[in-house]
């Protein structure tokens, strides 16, 4: 997402803007994952004299789906650090993304750290001008992925590999995915430092030619590369990204994929000085949609709910082991 969408440009948006990557920001790499798509008989990479004829629909299809704000979703999210792993639950809507974090390394929180949890994200409903501000910075990021993603089809070159079947958390489930890798093209000349970053990344993409979707994005750097948005600074060579996606099934007729994980391990410097060390995955489960209507308030409040019955569930757990 992204929300529903998901990406280059997540994993490099968290990286230059903070350390705190949630699906809630989910805004950028997940942004390349988003929902909606093309119908049709599966098409293997055999039907294209080129491979970038699929990436550059794939992308038009990725751009159409970020831009699609009709699927709303509740899901959870668990981000794992060398430091420990934060749950959290998310409600996608119109007015940003909310968010509540209900458990630390498995463990559900305490009533204090309940109600501190609470009050923070209360504190959007109560001032109406940081949740715009939190809006704002959401839709900024969304921009930025926006232009990461029409950038792909000219930063890349991209090769056929052979053919994959969708698993758990990739696609669809046993159906067709094309592998592709890619390579800086280097006669790309990047309009802006936003974009700057492609220009020394490698890998390989997993596409579904039936839906038009990046099941899964690999991507390392090959080279030290900056980055800008107004905090300069480098990523080291080495640094990788994981995102990958999957179909998410409703009802008959629907077709919405979402971002089933993301892992980033990136080094460098902020302000070419301060270092930076990202290294971090999250997993991504439990979607169910809500109304798209749904008001800021009203998401905290479902929240609530979900977080009591997960506490529940959770105290039901223990009991039922001891």
């Amino acid at each position: 997402m992204p929300g529903p969408v998901m990406t280059v440009g997540y994993s490099i948006s968290c990286c230059s803007v903070a350390r705190n990557a949630t699906r809630a920001m989910a805004c950028a790499w997940i942004l390349l994952l988003a929902a909606a798509g093309f119908a049709g008989q599966p098409e293997t990479v055999d039907s294209y004299h080129d491979p970038m004829d699929l990436v550059r629909k794939t992308v038009q299809n990725e751009i159409k789906a970020a831009n699609d704000d009709t699927a709303h979703f509740l899901f959870r999210g668990t981000k794992t650090t060398p430091q420990g792993s934060t749950t959290r639950l998310y409600v996608e809507t119109k007015e940003a993304i909310a968010g509540l974090v209900v458990a630390y390394n498995g463990k559900s929180l305490t009533p204090e750290q309940r109600h501190d949890e609470e009050v923070r994200v209360e504190r959007f409903i109560k001032n109406p001008e940081e949740l715009k501000k939190k809006r704002e910075q959401e839709h900024e990021n969304a921009e930025r992925s926006l232009r990461i993603i029409r950038a792909l089809p000219d930063a890349f070159l991209f090769e056929y590999a052979g053919d994959e079947q969708g698993s758990e958390g990739i696609g669809r489930i046993g159906g067709p995915l094309v592998k592709l890798t890619f390579r800086p093209n280097p006669h790309y000349q990047p309009p802006s430092r936003v974009e700057e970053v492609l220009t020394g990344m490698q890998g390989y993409v997993l596409v579904d030619p039936t839906d038009y979707r990046f099941a899964s994005i690999d991507g390392t750097l090959s080279k030290e590369v900056g980055f800008g948005w107004g905090i300069l600074g480098h990523l080291d060579r080495g640094g990788r990204f994981i995102v990958q996606q999957k179909q998410v099934q409703q009802q008959v007729g629907d077709n919405l994929w979402e971002t089933s994980s993301m892992t980033l391990s990136f080094t460098g410097k902020i302000m070419l000085f301060k270092n930076l060390s990202i290294s971090s995955t999250e997993v991504f489960s439990g979607f169910k949609q809500v109304p798209s209507d749904l008001t800021f308030a009203q998401a905290v409040e479902l929240l609530k709910k979900e977080e009591a019955t997960v506490a529940e569930n959770s105290a039901a757990g223990s009991l039922a082991n001891k």
